[in-house]
């Protein structure tokens, strides 16, 4: 039997993620958990995100996986480290495979968007200095674009004007780079990139974690013999987060399970 990567975040905006991992390994099995129960964790303090990204890895150790991807950049900033410590498979989070893609660009100036909490946590800063010391690094917490994100208003006059209030001391500071350090981000890419214009790259960690995980974790890999299945487990199904979850996915979930963790 194949055992699957398991994938968790603490809502559906991870799912960004599970899309990428299934462009680049195709045959593999996953199995996501959405905490959308306790979502959000971004503005929650560090011993809470912690506590609850222990649970959801755990939960997901006994789904037998081979492979942990923490999707929520929250709790890769705040947690990364305990979730490795609390099992005993390889864990990837979204924090240094973003860092190292936005350090590749070149770029000199580096900005960062992301939740209160991820913000607050210093981690993108922190990857990007030991990676590319003296790289000027400006951040901004854009706690409305995730419920943007989650009305589906990824391409809207409402989100282009609430990115460029968000957006404004970040392009005034001269950013070649931005780094979308929330998962759910990447749906608001159409209105992002007409506010930041064409020369200003938009840096998405989760292609960037789907190959951090097929060159580093080559030997865990399906040899094509896995049928490419994937389950998704939610906290809390509302309405709501299906249509997300319809939305992002592009077709209905075939097997959704509501869990208790």
């Amino acid at each position: 039997m194949t055992r699957p990567i398991g994938i968790f975040d603490s809502g559906v905006g991870g799912l960004t993620v599970l899309g990428a991992l299934r462009r680049r390994l195709p045959s593999e099995c996953f199995v996501y958990l959405g905490d959308t129960a306790r979502l959000p964790y971004g503005t929650k303090s560090a011993a809470t995100v912690q506590r609850y990204a222990v649970k959801a890895a755990a939960h997901l150790l006994r789904r037998e996986i081979k492979l942990l991807v923490v999707a929520c950049n929250t709790a890769s900033s705040f947690a990364l480290d305990e979730v490795a410590d609390a099992v005993s498979v390889p864990v990837v989070g979204v924090v240094q495979p973003g860092a190292k893609t936005a350090v590749d660009t070149g770029a000199t100036r580096i900005g960062v968007i992301g939740t209160e909490g991820t913000i607050r946590s210093g981690a993108y800063q922190t990857a990007i200095e030991r990676m590319a010391p003296g790289t000027s690094v400006d951040t901004v917490a854009c706690p409305l674009f995730v419920p943007l994100a989650e009305e589906g208003w990824g391409d809207h006059p409402v989100t282009d004007e609430v990115a460029r209030h968000y957006l404004a001391p970040l392009l005034n500071r001269g950013v070649e780079t931005v780094i979308l350090g929330c998962t759910h981000y990447p749906l608001l890419t159409p209105s992002l990139q007409r506010v930041v214009g064409s020369t200003v790259r938009l840096v998405d960690s989760a292609s960037a974690v789907a190959e951090t995980v097929a060159r580093d974790h080559r030997s865990l890999l399906a040899e094509g013999d896995a049928d490419g299945s994937v389950r998704l487990e939610l906290t809390d199904a509302s309405d709501r987060f299906l249509r997300i979850t319809r939305s992002i996915l592009g077709r209905d979930p075939e097997d959704l399970e509501v869990v208790d963790i």
